[in-house]
């Protein structure tokens, strides 16, 4: 790994915390070669391949955005959301949000703002994206502790370096089913190398690797990807989980999760019906 600051781009997967940057003298050392291979060990092994990707556009600098106005947020709910109009071109205001409530908003677990002037507008969704943290999280109850995590998560995206423009992925849902607001969905995710143009980034806390998504979590991913999925006419061809994209090296969202999608996705499976 070069010993240099990575930009949001150049990153497969924001992972709750970021590791130490390790020089090239270290990596060639015994005690670099650990490090770096601790780290990497979370993000290896095999994959599903998608195809048809949006092409990326990662301009070096991007013009000032003025925050949006208050967000209309969601309910993870297995009633499906009104239709929303398709997302427009990228030249026009992104479409409006589907008209459901209940999402726990960005104000209510930190006061910080993105940095605006170096967001990238989302100008619509048309591809959604299921993560997991890759932090255990058995055991992890209440409100407060979620507030704790999003805030520690958020800090060490934000310390992977001065490009970085907020915590990466645009919801999180907690153990107990809750779903929050994470970046603005007006701009654009950091959860996908290469491909975070028009992407909704979606995570659930948890290391699905070590252990299973709770029930609850699970009910609400259901119901909140068909809300997304019906609001920005995204079909079911066009959801996916971290580890099926070409340019991610990852085990995320951990093989619990990853086969709940599979069987979530099919025909027969329960957000297929739902949609």
């Amino acid at each position: 790994m070069p010993d240099q600051t990575l930009p949001e781009s150049s990153i497969s997967h924001p992972d709750a915390f970021a590791a130490p940057e390790v020089s090239r003298r270290a990596m060639l050392s015994g005690v670099g070669a650990l490090a770096a291979l601790a780290w990497l060990q979370g993000c290896s092994g095999s994959r599903k391949i998608a195809k048809d990707f949006p092409s990326p556009v990662w301009p070096e600098k991007q013009a000032s955005l003025t925050p949006p106005p208050p967000t209309v947020y969601y309910q993870a709910s297995p009633t499906p959301a009104p239709s929303a109009p398709t997302p427009q071109p990228a030249s026009r205001p992104q479409p409006p949000a589907p008209a459901v409530s209940g999402i726990i908003a960005r104000s209510q677990w930190t006061r910080n703002a993105p940095k605006w002037n170096l967001s990238k507008p989302m100008n619509g969704v048309g591809l959604i994206t299921v993560h997991h943290d890759a932090l255990n999280a058995s055991g992890m109850r209440g409100y407060q502790s979620s507030v704790d995590r999003l805030n520690k998560i958020r800090r060490a995206h934000i310390d992977r370096g001065p490009t970085w423009v907020d915590i990466g992925y645009h919801y999180i849902i907690d153990p107990e089913g809750r779903v929050w607001e994470g970046r603005p969905v007006s701009i654009e995710g950091a959860h996908v190398a290469a491909t975070n143009d028009h992407n909704l980034g979606i995570m659930l806390m948890g290391n699905f690797m070590e252990h299973r998504p709770t029930q609850a979590q699970l009910n609400s991913l259901d119901g909140f990807l068909a809300a997304q999925m019906r609001g920005y006419r995204v079909p079911m061809n066009r959801v996916y989980t971290h580890r099926e994209f070409r340019s991610a090296s990852t085990e995320c969202p951990g093989t619990n999760l990853q086969s709940y999608m599979l069987q979530t996705r099919s025909s027969r499976g329960r957000l297929a019906r739902m949609v």
